[in-house]
């Protein structure tokens, strides 16, 4: 387990990622066996002697396991990259983890009452094994030959992760968007193991305009020939062109139209007027974009983004659980359930969230929802971290 110390009121100060190696092939829903498995996690408070306080973190896409406190070791480039980060965190944001207004003593996830736990998903390229990891059978990298895996793939390591660790029960399973949608899969697969689910800005399927968000970028990924199949680990040429477009098109999708506005509207970057170019950016929307896909390429490993991104669009739990009947999905379901949505979130809208609170409720399942009225899109669940704080509070204390 890993050994804070508090630097700050609220903080769980100093952590390091800790890595554990499962003693069994995590089984896949494409039917391959996959072994070995090393998994990347971080832990903050103190487990209880009956164990029976644990939260798990998910999370997003692009997290990874430091959810909090300040890294041992800071990166290169931090995952608070999104909007607003810089002016949010200031020079400290390398180092903080992606949801650390979140998780500490007194916050939403209060490490003074709970022992937070948060992995790195499976897959992933910060320390959990995924396309980059060394292919026993090959002795290289797996690249594009990595199974190809799902949400549930997720839960099953993260159940494997917490088996290791001597965990049986959760207090909470908790995440945001790609995250939400594994404390979801939680609740169905293991509904004996799970008192209590926060899903937040997330869904029980991505509608057909994330698909299609989704299918661009990873498209921008592989059009790009540096990705030479995905098999580019030790050529010295990475897909970054196409990496870059890629998280340009996913950042879009994670702001609203109206907050674009605000920050940005049409102001030019570099002059008063136009420069007539195609080839630089001209007005301040470009060139952050382009920062952003810059920063994001020296963290991001692109077979990952590609892999990750699949197993969010094929998440679909009345399709892979209900026979298409959502309801019928959630009947396992024992968990109490918190849903928090944002209204200005057109790529995981709050009828995402409607729709499985009706579910449950028809089921007599408890279910608690909110829709939280903010102007940053998707973002909102990594930026309206004082709004979401009270309402976490309040619901795992009623339990």
């Amino acid at each position: 387990m890993v050994a804070v110390s508090t630097f700050s009121a609220g903080s769980v100060g100093s952590v390091e990622t800790q890595y554990i190696d499962l003693p069994e092939p995590v089984q896949l829903n494409c039917g391959q066996a996959l072994h070995p498995v090393r998994v990347a996690y971080e832990t903050y408070g103190t487990l209880s002697p009956a164990r029976d306080n644990v939260i798990l973190v998910c999370h997003a896409l692009s997290g990874d396991a430091h959810a909090a406190g300040i890294a041992k070791t800071p990166p290169q480039s931090g995952t608070r990259d999104g909007f607003g980060a810089a002016d949010r965190d200031g020079a400290a944001g390398r180092g903080l983890g992606w949801w650390d207004g979140m998780i500490g003593p007194g916050k939403a996830f209060d490490t003074d009452r709970y022992f937070v736990v948060s992995t790195n998903l499976l897959g992933g390229c910060s320390g959990t094994t995924g396309p980059s990891s060394i292919d026993p059978a090959t002795g290289r990298p797996y690249g594009s030959d990595f199974p190809v895996i799902t949400v549930a793939d997720m839960v099953r390591t993260e159940r494997a992760f917490l088996d290791a660790l001597g965990i049986e029960r959760l207090a909470a399973v908790a995440g945001g968007s790609l995250g939400g949608m594994q404390a979801l899969q939680w609740a169905i697969m293991f509904p004996d193991q799970v008192d209590a689910i926060v899903v937040i800005a997330s869904t029980h399927a991505l509608h057909p305009q994330g698909v299609a968000w989704n299918a661009i970028a990873r498209n921008a990924i592989m059009g790009d020939p540096a990705w030479q199949g995905g098999h580019y680990y030790g050529t010295g040429h990475k897909p970054d062109a196409g990496m870059g477009v890629a998280r340009m098109v996913g950042h879009v999708t994670y702001l609203s139209a109206p907050a674009l506005d605000d920050r940005f509207g049409r102001r030019l970057q570099f002059a008063d007027d136009i420069r007539h170019t195609i080839t630089e950016p001209e007005f301040e929307i470009e060139n952050y974009l382009r920062h952003q896909a810059d920063s994001f390429v020296k963290r991001f490993d692109a077979n990952t983004y590609l892999f990750t991104s699949r197993a969010l669009t094929y998440f679909d739990l009345a399709r892979e659980h209900g026979g298409g009947s959502l309801a019928r999905a959630l009947e396992p379901v024992s968990a109490r359930t918190l849903l928090i949505a944002f209204s200005s979130d057109w790529l995981y809208p709050p009828s995402a969230s409607e729709e499985i609170e009706d579910a449950l409720r028809g089921l007599g399942k408890p279910v608690e929802s909110h829709v939280i009225d903010a102007p940053y899109g998707h973002d909102c669940f990594l930026l309206e971290e004082a709004r979401q704080t009270p309402i976490i509070r309040r619901f795992l204390g009623s339990g």
